[in-house]
């Protein structure tokens, strides 16, 4: 009963000193503090992009854009590989097959 009366009374000493902490550090300066001198302000500078002052008007070159369903098949196949290699290593695990590189295209 006593080591817990202690801990109570150290545990309330420590909140009040934490609260006493933290009530001075988000204290707001008063209005009695001497005023600080005003800083003068800055202009407006217009936003700059991103390396556009530097670099040259050059022409616009057309892009050249594959088609959605080129990428649908490639993705597809690779779904595939990936989903015939892993029912081969379902049907037979063995070591071998688990660190054996995969021979799908967008592997490097």
């Amino acid at each position: 009963m006593e080591m817990f009366l202690m801990a109570l009374c150290i545990s309330v000493f420590g909140i009040g000193v934490a609260a006493a902490a933290f009530g001075a550090a988000t204290r707001s300066e008063s209005s009695d503090s001497p005023a600080q001198p005003q800083l003068p302000l800055a202009r407006a500078v217009a936003p700059t992009r991103f390396f556009s002052d530097s670099a040259p008007a050059s022409p616009v070159l057309p892009s050249h854009q594959v088609p959605i369903e080129v990428l649908l098949l490639q993705i597809e196949n690779h779904v595939r590989l990936e989903q015939a290699a892993a029912e081969l290593f379902i049907a037979t695990p063995t070591q071998a097959q688990l660190h054996s590189k995969t021979n799908s295209p967008f592997v490097n």
